[in-house]
């Protein structure tokens, strides 16, 4: 594949924003002020690729969604969100 299509980019949002959802609503692990600032890149990141597929521009919306993942994966990860879904997360 060498585009991102509408769809596709619809189904990752779709996937990062339920991960952020279940990553806000479990409860705190460790590390919990680095927590806040995971969710609050989580946020920006995800603020950044709406912003990028409006303009049409969707390779940059798919990397902006990827980078708001790789946070969500890191802060699974590292035990601050109490998480067990892989499905969402690179957990279990």
């Amino acid at each position: 594949m060498k585009e991102i299509t509408e769809e596709k980019l619809t189904k990752y949002f779709e996937i990062t924003k339920e991960a952020l959802e279940a990553a806000k609503a479990s409860k705190f692990r460790v590390l919990e002020h680095a927590r806040v600032d995971f969710i609050d890149m989580v946020s920006r990141y995800i603020s950044d690729a709406e912003h990028f597929r409006n303009k049409g521009e969707f390779v940059n919306a798919f990397a902006a969604l990827n980078y708001a993942h790789g946070w969500l994966d890191a802060g699974a990860r590292l035990g601050m969100f109490d998480v067990h879904d892989s499905r969402l997360f690179t957990v279990d």
